[in-house]
């Protein structure tokens, strides 16, 4: 029944019985016979050779030879009440369902499983630009979510009318089930696991106590934020049920591309075009940045891709008060169009670096800019 050889040491047999269990549960296949039996056919097996005076029994009579109330002569064994180490079994299932079996000698009472009464939590994609992320932003949305219906306050009854206690499980929610020396819950199956009964369901909400309406929220975005970064506004959520707690709105931060700068983690990177005299002679070029204008000294002789660090000009780290850095890598502007005496001066440099041009060509800017 469970899988296992003669010698199955008491880890193997327990660890059979557990995966077994958990396949087989009432809770885990409701309303499957054959797992029921398949159910109390692994705890009979596991109740008898997990106690080492009835697998010694068993052993040497085989199943009759293990009574449900005292063992054979000389067997040493115990009675069924006391056999299988109830304390161990109970551990098994606390594992496996939580708070649903509590073990203890004598039978593993089960406990009472509350059913939640909290409303769905929501998702809203926020599309933000670079800026209202570097800077945090107040957003308003307006966000499709369920409230407690208006007609009955929530209640899920017709107006003058009130919900009942369920016969069936008189309010507790579940039932109780008993399968040999197992005894467990279930929802019951009469009020689905609430406890109550409505019998003149509310005409606007039909019975759920909740209605979809459109709510508006302000997000309130903190500087620093990312890529999928989620920000979490308790109670924003679906209402509960029945006037349950409402869940949360989460809402998960997607970063529009930027013309001018690139981000990765807190730094910023970009581009800035300086003109061949400024990247020849040296010279200040200013910078357009998130957080206002710098002034950028270039050195003479800076070659077109050299990379700048603007120290504290990146982002600001989420929830700290320092910033990255702003790395700006340098391009040199080359003019599309040159007046005579800019073409004649331009020769003559070329020519004093050994450099022979046609007159009229233009091709010489290819050549210095390179």
């Amino acid at each position: 029944m469970l899988g296992i050889n003669k010698n199955a040491g008491v880890d193997e047999i327990k660890s059979a019985y557990r995966k077994l269990a958990l396949k087989y549960h009432p809770d885990k296949n409701p309303g499957d016979k054959s797992s029921e039996e398949k159910f109390k056919e692994i705890n009979e097996a596991y109740e008898m050779i997990s106690d080492a005076g009835k697998r010694v029994q068993y052993d040497r009579f085989g199943h009759a030879g293990v009574g449900t109330a005292s063992p054979p002569p000389g067997g040493g064994g115990q009675g069924y009440g006391d056999a299988a180490d109830f304390s161990d079994i109970g551990d098994i299932f606390g594992d496996m369902f939580g708070d649903v079996f509590k073990g203890g000698r004598g039978g593993g009472r089960g406990q009472r499983r509350e059913k939640s009464s909290r409303g769905r939590d929501l998702q809203f994609d926020l599309e933000l630009s670079l800026a209202d992320a570097f800077t945090g932003a107040e957003v308003p949305l307006q966000i499709p979510r369920q409230e407690p219906c208006s007609a009955c306050g929530g209640s899920g009854a017709k107006t003058g009318t009130s919900s009942k206690t369920c016969t069936q499980c008189k309010g507790a929610g579940q039932v109780r089930y008993s399968q040999g020396f197992f005894a467990f819950n279930q929802a019951c199956p009469r009020c689905n696991g609430e406890g109550q009964i409505i019998e003149s369901p509310c005409p606007s909400c039909r019975g759920a106590g909740t209605t979809k309406t459109t709510h508006k929220v302000t997000v309130r975005v903190p500087a620093g934020v990312d890529q999928g970064t989620s920000l979490r506004i308790t109670g924003a959520g679906d209402a509960g049920p029945k006037g349950g707690t409402p869940g949360d709105l989460y809402v998960v931060i997607h970063l529009k591309k930027d013309a001018r700068f690139t981000r990765e983690g807190d730094d910023l990177y970009a581009e800035s075009p300086v003109s061949f005299t400024v990247a020849a002679f040296g010279g200040d070029i200013s910078l357009d940045t998130l957080d206002g204008s710098v002034t950028l000294k270039v050195p003479p002789g800076t070659q077109p891709g050299t990379v700048f660090r603007v120290k504290d000009h990146g982002f600001p780290k989420l929830g700290r008060r320092i910033k990255g850095d702003l790395f700006v890598k340098v391009t040199v502007a080359v003019p599309k169009t040159l007046t005579d005496n800019q073409k004649t001066a331009l020769r003559n440099f070329a020519q004093s670096m050994g450099e022979s041009t046609p007159a009229g060509s233009d091709t010489i800017f290819k050549k210095v800019f390179k």
